[in-house]
């Protein structure tokens, strides 16, 4: 896939629930067929992927939570890589 587009609006994928897991201390990704442990900065980014949001509100709310700037190709990135995996899908 290519980079995504600055309005894409990015949305948990069918079959997956994103949910904070006190025990691991971290987002996890629950699916049918088990879970996905994620780190802390795609918990970050997957917890704003709420299909209301676009890639440049998620990447600027990122940037403010940890004040820092240049997220946007790292955000991209990961984005495409989950929406290749099917984690995310894209709102039309």
């Amino acid at each position: 896939m290519n980079a995504p587009a600055a309005s894409t609006i990015p949305r948990i994928g069918a079959g997956f629930r994103l949910q904070w897991e006190p025990a691991q201390g971290c987002h996890v990704l629950l699916y049918p067929e088990g879970m996905v442990k994620l780190n802390g900065s795609a918990g970050e980014i997957m917890s704003r992927c709420d299909g209301q949001h676009m890639l440049t509100e998620i990447v600027a709310d990122l940037e403010r939570t940890f004040g820092i700037t240049g997220l946007t190709d790292d955000v991209a990135a990961f984005v495409s890589m989950a929406v290749e995996k099917k984690w995310l899908e894209i709102r039309a």
